[in-house]
């Protein structure tokens, strides 16, 4: 039997995406690009294996608004904020399962233009979303923001999170996921990572220290 997506090379392999055999050069080929590959497949597995990793000091992830300094002592203060809004994201992605790298980096960069604007002029503005899902994405951030502030404020009797701060967290969230994305369009190795490596807390801004540091500098 022809591979149904070439109709040239022989099937050898079972697509989950497709739940029929493909050959294995149009599994390559077509990952993540027209096969909407769930993370249990296991060609899905090994390719992420055997990618070259990019390298944290040289990578595109530096590239995202480089005028954004972030210092490891950045990191060090603000560890609940960053893991916070990775385990939200990573809640946002169990609830809806058809959500893709692309959907988030897309919502956090829409909110890093919104305080970058905020912190520069004042003016609260937010550019508005084709996508209802990524407005649904910056509403949730932004109630988990409030939530934070909430909790700081309740004691320490006041909040301490400056704009600038949340400007910078989110800046580093982009830039995560920079590094953990394949980058095709029906990526979800990022959320994969998240749901690896921020497992949702018993409450929704639980103390990052207890279970030691999970970020990783970009």
């Amino acid at each position: 039997m022809s591979c149904p997506i070439c109709n040239l090379r022989k099937e050898k392999r079972f697509c989950l995406a497709r739940h029929e055999r493909i050959c294995a050069q149009c599994c390559g080929e077509q990952r993540e690009l027209t096969l909407d590959c769930p993370s249990e497949c296991p060609y899905l597995q090994q390719a992420r294996q055997h990618e070259k990793p990019k390298e944290p000091s040289t990578g595109p992830s530096q590239d995202l608004f480089p005028g954004v300094e972030i210092s490891e002592d950045f990191l060090l203060r603000h560890e609940p904020l960053l893991t916070g809004i990775m385990q939200t994201l990573g809640r946002i992605s169990v609830a809806n399962r058809s959500l893709r790298d692309r959907d988030l980096t897309g919502a956090i960069e829409n909110m890093v233009r919104s305080y970058q604007t905020l912190i520069a002029s004042g003016l609260v503005y937010q550019e508005s979303l084709p996508n209802p899902v990524q407005q649904e994405i910056i509403g949730v951030l932004h109630e988990l923001l409030r939530e934070f502030r909430e909790v700081e404020t309740r004691y320490q009797g006041y909040t301490s999170l400056k704009d600038a701060d949340i400007l910078k967290a989110l800046v580093f969230s982009l830039r995560l996921m920079q590094l953990h994305t394949s980058g095709r369009p029906l990526s979800r190795a990022f959320i994969d990572f998240l749901h690896a490596k921020f497992p949702a807390p018993a409450t929704p801004l639980g103390p990052a220290a207890e279970t030691g540091s999970r970020i990783i500098i970009p």
